[in-house]
């Protein structure tokens, strides 16, 4: 008699059976019961007026910025977690020349500690960092080593793009991750070879930057935009009552420094900060394909479109199944395959989008097909293609 092996695989293939672009005149669709919408938006949609931010929230001071700063150095004091010697020479060759300068001879012999590892260091200079000051800095294992828990910053010279020495760090590193192992398993927190030091570098050298003897300012827009760039200069015109504001070019505007204001920008620059203004922004959508999120701006238009889209499911079921013979019968025992094939097709209803919808009417929409943001993908493009929606689409 059958002695049944149960086995199944199931596969699932997922393709678009429809997906139409057509001209259609009204909004009709109708959302599938128990449908959980996969796109939102908020209340502060198409509909609502735009917001308005602070120009210091919209633009940065030409000149006024951050620098790099980047060094190479050794932490000691690991617990045995640090550089193996013998597979890191750079390490060994930085231990040599530390000890030599501090008068150790250790030239020809061999090393064994692993409680060295071998670092680079990072940190940002501030704009107007003043000599003294102190600076957070950032270290991050070079070599082999497993965790940095634990261990000390010897003194490491920090050098900008020029090559010029500008702070020096040296400190306690602040681990946030750990790992512990033994014979047969290990754990691993976070990461365990990168380290931070609150206050731990000295600025040594100055940047020389003397603002308030400029004649002229430049504002330098973080998002660039020819509307928002006209209504700074604007804003900054209305409030002075004089045209000193220009705008240059899309991301920059510039500003003549009036008489009143000579030799004291700062003064200048603090009223202008303040000022509050709308910014416009470009029609965009952004979408992530490998998390499938899906971001549109507030001014996303659509033509009248119509769009279909469903989804394909394959299933296959193996049952195979063992047949033996009667006794004495002289037969084999074979294994019978069984095979069952199902397929199943989710159609969806054509959902119409009316000519100059607003973001929150194109979400409802799209909702209506029933449809994941992965779908929604490749709808939104498809559309795009067809030149129905008025905004750019960036694939991250």
């Amino acid at each position: 008699m059958p002695n049944p092996w149960p086995k199944l695989w199931t596969r699932t293939l997922t393709a678009f059976a429809a997906l139409s672009i057509l001209g259609a005149g009204a909004l009709a669709a109708d959302a599938p019961s128990g449908y959980r919408p996969s796109l939102s938006v908020s209340s502060g949609g198409a509909g609502s007026g735009g917001a308005t931010s602070r120009i210091k929230d919209l633009a940065n001071i030409e000149g006024v910025r951050q620098n790099q700063l980047i060094g190479y150095g050794l932490v000691v004091g690991l617990n045995g977690t640090g550089d193996t010697l013998n597979n890191i020479p750079f390490t060994r060759q930085s231990l040599q020349a530390m000890l030599e300068r501090l008068g150790v001879n250790i030239r020809g012999q061999t090393l064994r500690t692993g409680n060295v590892a071998a670092v680079m260091v990072t940190a940002n200079l501030p704009a107007f960092g003043t000599q003294g000051s102190r600076i957070d800095v950032t270290v991050s294992a070079l070599g082999d080593a497993k965790s940095l828990n634990g261990g000390t910053l010897l003194v490491t010279p920090l050098l900008g793009a020029d090559g010029n020495v500008y702070a020096v760090a040296q400190g306690s590193l602040a681990i946030a991750g750990f790992q512990a192992e033994g014979d047969a398993a290990k754990i691993t927190r976070g990461v365990p070879t990168v380290g931070r030091i609150s206050n731990g570098a000295i600025i040594e050298r100055e940047i020389d930057f003397a603002l308030n003897r400029l004649n002229q300012v430049r504002l330098a827009l973080r998002n660039p935009d020819f509307t928002t760039a006209k209504r700074i200069a604007a804003a900054i015109n209305d409030f002075t009552g004089a045209a000193i504001a220009e705008p240059l070019d899309s991301s920059t505007v510039q500003i003549s420094v009036p008489e009143r204001f000579s030799g004291n920008v700062v003064a200048l620059l603090t009223e202008i900060e303040q000022l509050q203004i709308e910014p416009d922004m470009p029609a965009k959508i952004v979408i992530d394909e490998r998390s499938g999120i899906i971001v549109m701006g507030r001014d996303v238009r659509v033509s009248t479109v119509a769009v279909a889209q469903g989804n394909l499911t394959v299933t296959i079921s193996e049952t195979p199944q063992v047949s033996q013979p009667n006794p004495f019968a002289g037969g084999d025992t074979v294994v019978v395959p069984r095979t069952q094939v199902s397929v199943q097709e989710d159609g969806r209803k054509l959902a119409m989008v009316r000519e100059g919808v607003s973001l929150q009417e194109l979400v409802d929409g799209l909702n209506a097909l029933g449809i994941g943001p992965r779908d929604l993908i490749a709808i939104l493009q498809a559309i795009k293609s067809a030149g129905a929606i008025q905004a750019d689409i960036e694939v991250m």
